[in-house]
């Protein structure tokens, strides 16, 4: 890996900047981290633990000068599901195994093809998970007491209906406080973190005045502790592999998704460009190493990064220096943070999913009323109502029925004729009629990819032509940009077709790639060079070459210039 590029130029000036921006993200990084950690089903600690450690990893070994490591809200659905059904080493297991398969993924040079991944889709389950993070912090808000957790939405909601009579005044009162103070905060101190003001502002009060009377992080989870776990290597068994490669998977795609959107979203901030591949590489690193410490599943934040750069942020340094400040504050302030309310965090996650939940844009794909709607509301309706396993791969697979449905029915199979009345004498399928088509000559024209999705439909759409057993079968191919095997397969099989019964096959402007496999597959030589043509002009001068001229005589349907001398009876002299 090339580390220069990353810190060229690099000076004192440049690593004060760092120390700033790196100060600010790591104040704000806390009661992140610790809400990301509680709301994914796990001690808040092992959110502090995955804030230091991947976030200080990811800077150093990542492709993005600016990225800013981390829990997150996109992965609190997925992780708490599988506290839930597997337990907490479970999930360490899953995270170091997707930290391999990032690590795959980055090896692989699959970092490009992440942005093939529809926009429906991205939208549609980021929505679903601010859903599922916002109604989950209505019971903090609340206060509500003896709620059982549940894996899905539609249970939990019911918890919530069933202990309304619970709802804690005092927690309403904080939660309330905290919000207050978060949303009018900016308004007047710019510089300074309005999650933390509200944080460190309600837990005060909590401490002065309700001491004893709201839920907790002590109450609820015990004392913080104000060091690192010891190294823990998972147990790895083949049974616990199998089980967990499916969330672990989803891990990997989440982390890959939202750390490359988070670096494109650092790249038009700065007008810089980040290395994909190594930015995967960088993930896969942070979050084999941070489960080994206890930490969680961690990615690329892009409030976080925004952040960093927008307080003045140069290099990697500043996520290095970001993750040691969160560390010294765990070393010293850790027995305090145990005092912190459950309802002040609540807020800070309320609009954490708010901020996520990409409504605008949710509007906008939902207004235009496309196949893309649909399958932006059916992955928000999975992802909230079933899992984001499911969504993913429902969503996924939808959308490229879909696209393989617009593709072919872009396919356009013509036949054509000369246009005498236009320059060059153009062929245009309007030129065909019942009484104006050459029994000897068929001539289409062939635009769109041939793949898997049409092929038949190609092949049909010369069925009548081939059973009239025509002399020439010109194909012009100059607007196929592509050709896949089934395509291959099914040209291959109207060709031999069309010589077995004796017709010459001719190719007019087909493309490098396409060109390329039928090369391949022998096609090409079957065909013989001679008959493919860079122009149809040329094509159809060598199709009236091999006319039957006998059959030309007393035709009526003058297809082309020619035909007025072909089909009239040459004078013999007597």
């Amino acid at each position: 890996m090339k580390w220069a590029p990353r810190f060229e130029g690099y000076d004192l000036v440049s690593f004060r900047k760092d120390c700033v921006s790196g100060l600010i993200v790591g104040i704000i990084a806390i009661p992140l981290g610790m809400a990301f950690a509680i709301a994914s089903g796990v001690k808040p600690e092992y959110g502090i633990y995955t804030t230091i450690i991947a976030g200080i990893l990811i800077s150093l070994f990542g492709g993005s000068r600016y990225q800013i490591g981390g829990p997150t809200g996109a992965f609190i659905p997925i992780l708490f599901a599988i506290v839930m059904q597997y337990g907490y080493a479970d999930l360490l297991l899953a995270g170091f195994m997707a930290g391999i398969l990032l690590v795959l993924m980055g090896v692989l040079r699959l970092g490009g093809l992440i942005k093939f991944i529809p926009r429906p889709v991205i939208i549609g389950f980021t929505s679903g998970i601010a859903v599922i993070i916002f109604s989950g912090q209505i019971a903090n808000f609340l206060g509500l007491e003896q709620l059982q957790r549940h894996e899905d939405f539609l249970s939990n909601m019911g918890e919530i209906v069933l202990h309304l009579n619970t709802i804690h005044l005092y927690s309403v009162a904080i939660a309330i406080l905290s919000l207050a103070l978060i949303l009018v905060t900016p308004r007047f101190f710019r510089s300074i973190p309005a999650s933390l003001v509200g944080l460190v502002v309600s837990s005060v009060v909590s401490v002065l005045f309700l001491e004893g009377k709201v839920a907790t992080i002590g109450s609820t989870f015990g004392e913080i502790p104000s060091t690192l776990p010891g190294f823990y290597f998972p147990e790895i068994t083949w049974e616990r592999v199998q089980k967990l490669l499916s969330p672990a998977l989803i891990i990997a795609i989440l982390g890959a998704i939202e750390s490359l959107l988070s670096a494109v979203v650092a790249d038009g901030m700065t007008r810089s460009r980040h290395n994909s591949n190594r930015e995967l590489i960088g993930q896969g690193i942070a979050n084999i190493v941070t489960p080994l410490f206890g930490g969680i599943p961690a990615t690329g934040a892009i409030a976080r990064t925004a952040t960093n750069i927008r307080t003045g942020a140069t290099s990697p340094m500043s996520g290095i220096i970001h993750g040691l400040v969160v560390l010294l504050i765990l070393v010293l302030f850790a027995p305090y943070a145990s005092h912190i309310p459950l309802a002040s965090m609540a807020p800070i996650l309320m609009l954490v999913a708010w901020n996520m939940s990409e409504r605008k844009e949710f509007a906008h794909m939902l207004k235009a009323k496309t196949s893309d709607s649909f399958v932006l509301v059916l992955t928000f309706l999975l992802t909230v109502f079933t899992n984001l396993t499911v969504a993913i791969e429902v969503g996924l697979v939808l959308s490229i029925l879909l696209f393989v449905k617009r593709t072919r029915d872009s396919l356009r199979v013509a036949q054509v004729l000369p246009d005498p009345s236009s320059k060059n004498d153009k062929v245009m399928p309007h030129m065909v009629t019942e009484g104006h088509d050459c029994p000897q000559i068929s001539i289409y024209t062939i635009e769109g990819p041939l793949f898997f999705g049409d092929a038949d439909l190609f092949e049909s759409s010369l069925m009548q032509t081939l059973q009239r057993h025509p002399k020439v079968l010109l194909l012009r191919m100059g607007k196929v940009p592509l050709m896949d095997m089934t395509g291959e397969a099914n040209l291959s099989r109207i060709v031999k077709q069309c010589m077995d019964q004796g017709t010459t096959v001719l190719f007019s402007g087909i493309q490098s790639g396409p060109k390329k496999i039928l090369q391949r597959t022998g096609l090409y030589d079957f065909v013989g060079e001679a008959h493919f043509f860079a122009h149809t002009g040329d094509a159809i001068a060598y199709a009236l070459s091999l006319l039957d001229t006998g059959k030309c005589l007393g035709c009526k349907h003058f297809a082309f210039r020619e035909c007025t001398r072909l089909s009239t009876p040459t004078e013999t002299s007597t």
